[in-house]
């Protein structure tokens, strides 16, 4: 049984687990296993790239007609190998942890998604020649970096109002409050104290690849020979971006080009970029189905016992279906007293604005249609639904997004400053060029 795709594409580090190694002949040699990078106080091992590199190319296989040589696949292979322990490294010595009741759960979500129970999964895994230990093992460190970068990133961004309002505001001059964009990109890094000559040659390195691209080269082959981006054995594909969630170096260069076109060679902290619009798509409109409801509410408390208030409601639902007006004894009977003043009207409500229990109950009512008692945290609900209908909540839509927006375009930014911060205070030594193609 092979491994369904989505592991090999939502876990990629999965892939260097170590191939399960069949045991020495006696009297035959042992081969040696060498060292290709030294990272800080750890190494990375021949036989981790080979079988890192070989997942790589069974993806990139899928995605592009021809593979770039070797050599060029094997540096990047191993520069995001280095960045990885790199981050594992930082995490255990900041005490991120995660425990294996956590992997477990995350490991067992894996088989499900695969239709498979955890024992066949196991044997999946091991049937595409890979220990299931070390399958759990690049698990733990997946799911360390993200707690990691979580820590050292996304807890540090915050999104205020005003931002909210200079995004909007500037989306709509431009008129691309919906537009979106897939991205492609180039990176060819500098470090943190770069000097002079590091950022001429560096420059120099990226007019050469632009020049190249304008000459008819595909940019997804040149990205995974040459960026130094994280997103480079991807093609250096970004994924889709709303217009106000591209990152700040790309916001005014993007929208001004055609899909298929290249930016000019563009300048960051980080080094020098190229970007290409792969795929552009338009504004959409966003609407909600909204149900407008009311309620009557009974608390529980010491003489009011669950039972009893079940009664009450069941006895005031008979009423209200002999004819009784709802309203007015939602007035004299819910202890809700904000909706009790409306006759129990809670107004208009769209999915994900009330607890799941009301939610669901409120779901399965047609208009006009009387529930038995629900229980909640609140208490207990007799729920009645007036009316529904198709809401164009784009506005309010516009105004979660953007602030989401601005998060993801910090964290981008952030995340990549912080990575390439990381790599230029650690310790590493290169052994690739000794080892043969």
């Amino acid at each position: 049984m092979r491994l369904h795709a989505a592991v090999l594409t939502l876990w990629t580090l999965c892939l260097c687990a170590a191939p399960l190694q069949a045991a020495p002949v006696p009297g035959e040699p042992v081969p040696i296993d060498r060292i290709v990078a030294v990272v800080n106080e750890g190494v990375i091992l021949e036989s981790e790239l080979d079988a890192f590199l070989a997942g790589i190319k069974a993806q990139l296989r899928e995605r592009v007609s021809s593979l770039p040589p070797d050599d060029v696949l094997r540096r990047q292979a191993l520069e995001r190998m280095i960045m990885q322990k790199l981050q594992v490294q930082t995490a255990e010595e900041t005490g991120v942890r995660v425990d294996d009741a956590t992997l477990n759960q995350a490991v067992l979500s894996i088989a499900r998604r695969n239709n498979m129970t955890l024992e066949q999964f196991r044997r999946a895994v091991e049937a595409d020649g890979h220990s299931f230990a070390q399958f759990r093992e690049n698990i733990r460190e997946e799911i360390l970096v993200a707690r990691l970068q979580r820590r050292q990133v996304d807890e540090r961004i915050q999104v205020n109002e005003q931002e909210v309002e200079n995004f909007l505001a500037n989306q709509s001059q431009r008129g691309e409050s919906g537009t979106m964009y897939r991205l492609s990109h180039i990176l060819v890094a500098v470090p943190e104290a770069a000097s002079p000559e590091q950022i001429q040659a560096a420059q120099a390195k990226m007019e050469g690849i632009r020049s190249e691209l304008s000459r008819g080269a595909d940019f997804r082959q040149v990205a995974i020979a040459v960026s130094d981006g994280q997103q480079a054995l991807e093609g250096g594909d970004l994924g889709w971006f709303p217009a106000g969630e591209l990152p700040a170096l790309f916001a005014d260069v993007v929208p001004e080009l055609p899909p298929g076109a290249v930016s000019e060679v563009l300048r960051s902290p980080s080094g020098f970029h190229l970007v290409q619009v792969a795929e552009t798509r338009g504004e959409e409109k966003h609407t909600v189905e909204q149900t407008r409801v009311r309620h009557i509410l009974l608390r529980t408390n010491e003489v009011l016992t669950d039972d009893l208030a079940r009664q009450r409601l069941e006895q005031l639902r008979q009423r209200i279906a002999g004819g009784d007006d709802f309203a007015t004894l939602a007035r004299a009977h819910s202890e809700d007293t904000m909706s009790a003043r409306n006759g129990g009207d809670l107004g208009w409500m769209g999915p994900g604005e009330t607890v799941p229990q009301f939610e669901r109950a409120m779901e399965q009512l047609e208009p006009g249609e009387l529930s038995e008692p629900v229980q909640t945290q609140f208490g207990w609900h007799l729920i009645q639904v007036l009316e529904r209908r198709e809401y164009d909540d784009t506005a309010e839509y516009q105004r979660a997004q953007a602030r989401e927006q601005i998060r993801a375009r910090k964290r981008q930014e952030n995340l990549e400053l912080w990575l390439r911060r990381l790599r230029d205070e650690a310790y590493i030594e290169y052994r690739l060029e000794s080892l043969e193609s």
